[in-house]
């Protein structure tokens, strides 16, 4: 299943620079068919150590990692909702995305300019939540003109629901964090909605304030805890330089120099994974280990169908080995021996860490 993460910021907040690091990191493309598949879009590998201890384990000839899209969305102004800078356009991007992720200036270097004359991260961060907000509520304003007058019953029903948000986004509360029902979320899903998506800022700092929170990274994160979004600090020109490193033992080397255990990246990957509760179950064949994302509550019937709709068509049972199971015994025989491996049928909730083997019929 696609998982697609946009980045946003205001001009000159060190989005672009990210956004060349995630490239830099593009998986293979013999591994990931139309991997890069726009010049603003880069498909990364989720780091998963679990996979790379299968592949030890089971020795295939390649092995796949689940992958999250990153798209580039051109930088926002103030009146985007208006129609100042791409506008429209900017928006539409927004809207095509799972998660959005805000990258927030966080540090004050005079060679780069700030578009609103000085850094001031919540201002920024105000300006951008205001803008997804207005462009929210011309939609919820249209087609409250639509069904207003319409007497049907399911009209008003959407007038009665779409009125209530709208005064909650006039009090600056956006649909993310609005009191709704699981009906009215799943009525408002085809709206498509801006503030109804999942949010995480990222820190921008220089590298200095990698060991060494400045004032502007904690009004960040105290803004964010009272919002409930996640924040992540990194810093971006670190990142790039990281990048660019094949060798696996100098980007240890880089990163323990600023007590880092993993780069900003795989940070931001997995918070991103993690925030739209997905988790990842495993298939592996004589050729490929492989990684497999799926939404959590899916069942094993609904799993198939990631894989192949033939699977999920002829599904007859899958036999499923825990990864725990699977590394305690050191592969799929031991495991089997020690009756580990079992068999379940369509209505089986999928575990984190499952490994899978479908059978069916067409």
């Amino acid at each position: 299943m696609g998982l697609k993460a946009g980045i946003i910021g205001l001009p000159n907040v060190g989005k672009s620079t990210l956004f060349k690091a995630i490239t830099k990191q593009n998986v293979l493309t013999e591994n990931y068919p139309f991997a890069t598949i726009e010049p603003n879009v880069g498909v990364v590998a989720l780091p998963d150590k679990r996979l790379d201890i299968l592949a030890e384990i089971t020795q295939p000839e390649k092995k796949i990692n689940a992958t999250v899209e990153f798209i580039d969305i051109a930088g926002l102004v103030k009146g985007a909702a208006q129609g100042e800078g791409l506008g429209n356009r900017f928006l539409a991007n927004i809207r095509e995305v799972d998660v959005i992720c805000e990258v927030v200036r966080c540090f004050s270097k005079s060679q780069v300019t700030h578009v609103s004359g000085n850094v001031d991260p919540l201002r920024d961060i105000s300006i951008i939540n205001t803008e997804l907000a207005l462009a929210d509520l011309e939609i919820v304003e249209n087609r409250i003109n639509k069904v207003r007058k319409n007497p049907a019953k399911e009209a008003q029903l959407e007038y009665t629901l779409l009125k209530k948000i709208k005064e909650e986004l006039e009090k600056d509360v956006p649909l993310r964090r609005q009191k709704l029902t699981f009906e009215e979320r799943e009525q408002l899903k085809s709206f498509n909605f801006l503030t109804a998506k999942d949010m995480i800022y990222i820190c921008n700092v220089d590298e200095d304030n990698l060991k060494q929170c400045n004032e502007m990274i904690e009004k960040v994160l105290a803004y964010g805890k009272k919002q409930a979004i996640e924040v992540v600090v990194l810093s971006a020109e670190l990142e790039a330089e990281v990048s660019e490193l094949d060798d696996e033992e100098l980007v240890a080397e880089m990163l323990q120099e600023y007590d880092m255990e993993e780069s900003g990246l795989d940070k931001l990957i997995k918070k991103v994974y993690d925030l739209l509760g997905l988790k990842t179950f495993f298939t592996i064949k004589s050729e490929e280990v492989k990684a497999w994302t799926f939404q959590r509550g899916m069942n094993a019937w609904q799993c198939a169908g990631i894989i192949h709709s033939d699977f999920q068509k002829g599904f007859i049972k899958v036999e499923i080995i825990s990864y725990q199971d699977f590394v305690f015994y050191g592969g799929e025989k031991a495991a089997q021996e020690a009756g580990k491996k079992r068999l379940e049928g369509k209505n089986y909730l999928m575990q984190d860490g499952d490994i899978c083997h479908f059978r069916f019929n067409v």
